[in-house]
């Protein structure tokens, strides 16, 4: 079969390569384009674009980029129709994917969607043109099925692919001490510090984080570069510290830390599943801020609140992120009675995500609705 998936992010690269390495297992003669990165590419796709070069942060972010984004997908849909898949494989990524998601049912192409778009947050109306374009959703969330039940339509829940992700690496994150001195790093405790992907959320996030490395000098910070970004951006903005900066390790640097600063995101999620307390520290452009505001209908901006359906994790939004705030929200973390309570949190929060198997449910999936 022919496949042609679409991931615009890092996060959907990663859950994207382990759907398609759960979806060789089953069909060893898959043929896949995609859009996406080094993990998709590693499962034998051919890439298309990067998703280095999709990713536009905030509402006037898109609307200063709309020209690339709209030629970006005109010529998705100009190299569909060169292909000629047998299905459209969707991750996330919902501005464009749903885009091209009409396009393919258009040109009765298969549309599997996995990771549903967050319409419960904002644009609930986008339901019914889901319903219409995507043959079959696929939901990482426990209370996404129960919120398209809302609207008539049968999603299927898979669990989470995070829960996958994180055994895959069990063994590499154990060895917590060979990593330290493999990276040069000190016998201090860990801080790790994750400023996010995007190069306009890492300049108005990371400066903030940095403040309080100053005030806890018993600790070392270590900032998790994404691999989106080159080490001299980061390095760029840590002034005269010296913070150590590393790639590609984020899951390795978390398991080491005694904490972490987290930018709202998958990351948070990552974190709690690893056992971390942290804090989420969020800082957007004042435009699209004040527009996301007025429309998206949501409690709270992690994905462990989220879930939880309450506060497990201190939030820290837009002017509330500050040095003062950072500084006293990280003390707390790192006490050890706030620690206990986190982590019986996070075991709850494990429970609800459903267990392991979400890669290898969807692909199952996929091959059952050919």
């Amino acid at each position: 079969m022919k496949y042609y998936l679409i991931a615009g992010e890092a996060s959907g690269d990663l859950h994207g390569s382990n759907l398609l390495r759960e979806l060789k297992k089953i069909d060893s003669q898959a043929n896949v384009r995609a859009w996406g990165g080094e993990l998709i590419q590693e499962q034998g796709a051919e890439i298309v674009k990067h998703y280095r070069d999709l990713a536009f942060m905030g509402f006037a972010e898109v609307i200063m980029n709309l020209r690339t984004i709209l030629r970006n997908i005109s010529f998705c849909k100009e190299d569909i129709l060169k292909f000629k898949p047998d299905a459209i494989i969707l991750v996330d990524y919902p501005g464009f994917n749903l885009r091209i998601a009409e396009f393919a049912h258009e040109n009765k192409i298969k549309v599997f969607y996995y990771i549903s778009p967050q319409v419960w947050a904002w644009k609930q109306s986008r339901v019914k043109k889901i319903r219409k374009v995507v043959d079959k959703m696929m939901v990482i969330l426990p209370f996404e099925k129960d919120f398209y039940k809302k609207f008539d339509y049968d999603v299927d829940f898979v669990g989470h692919p995070l829960l996958d992700a994180i055994e895959q690496q069990k063994e590499k994150l154990q060895a917590v001490n060979s990593w330290k001195k493999k990276f040069g790093l000190s016998e201090k405790p860990m801080i790790a510090l994750l400023p996010g992907s995007r190069t306009q959320e890492i300049s108005k996030i990371l400066p903030l984080m940095l403040t309080v490395v100053d005030k806890l000098p018993e600790y070392q910070f270590v900032i998790a570069a994404a691999p989106s970004q080159p080490l001299t951006y980061y390095k760029s903005l840590t002034g005269n510290r010296n913070i150590a900066v590393i790639a590609d390790e984020t899951y390795s640097l978390l398991s080491a830390s005694q904490a972490a600063l987290v930018t709202s995101g998958t990351a948070t999620l990552e974190t709690a599943l690893l056992n971390i307390p942290e804090v989420v520290c969020y800082k957007g452009g004042k435009i699209s801020y004040h527009i996301a505001k007025r429309i998206v209908d949501i409690k709270y901006i992690s994905l462990v609140n989220l879930i939880m359906d309450r506060e497990v994790v201190k939030e820290l939004i837009q002017d509330e992120l500050n040095e003062s705030t950072i500084f006293n929200e990280l003390k707390k973390v790192l006490s050890p009675d706030h620690r206990k309570k986190l982590l019986s949190d996070y075991s709850e929060l494990r429970t609800k995500l459903g267990g392991s198997g979400a890669s290898e449910k969807a692909a199952k999936i996929v091959i059952a609705n050919m």
